[in-house]
């Protein structure tokens, strides 16, 4: 399983709850842009429209920029393959205030691309600067272990 993308942003800006594996719809000019890792993750988020689970905002870069396909979107919207039971669930948890954010892209065995996407709440400044600080204090202490060692 090689890692294709991270959203490290999404940890960050979410506290994570649920997490799920799907599979991308894609063209093959794009999963070879994908396994080039021309994409970025930041930004994007999933919507359900009409029982069918949707990525917005990933972009991803041409694979030969001068020799690009002219159907070519860099940032165009792409179905996510779930089963109908994970989108009802997913579904049901947007309508009560949750988001659905990309987590992590990645290339699984059988080389096929998966996209790993989390419920997640939204955090307030407030929490950010709380998280930053503790962050921060476990760095201090590991470097505090690390010079008593030595």
């Amino acid at each position: 399983m090689a890692e294709i993308a991270i959203n490290k942003r999404a940890k960050f800006d979410y506290e994570i709850l649920d997490t799920c594996t799907a599979g991308l719809e894609l063209i093959g000019h794009e999963v070879k842009s994908l396994k080039k890792r021309g994409v970025s993750l930041s930004g994007a988020h999933v919507i359900i429209r009409k029982g069918e689970a949707f990525l917005i905002g990933m972009e991803i870069s041409s694979f030969q920029p001068g020799n690009e396909p002219e159907n070519f979107k860099s940032g165009r919207t792409l179905r996510l393959l779930l089963k109908k039971s994970e989108i009802s669930y997913l579904f049901g948890k947007t309508q009560s205030g949750l988001t659905i954010v990309p987590i992590k892209l990645y290339d699984n065995v059988r080389g096929k691309i998966k996209i790993d996407i989390a419920l997640a709440r939204g955090r307030k400044k407030h929490d950010k600067r709380e998280l930053i600080k503790k962050r921060e204090a476990k760095r201090e202490i590991r470097s505090a272990s690390r010079r008593n060692i030595k």
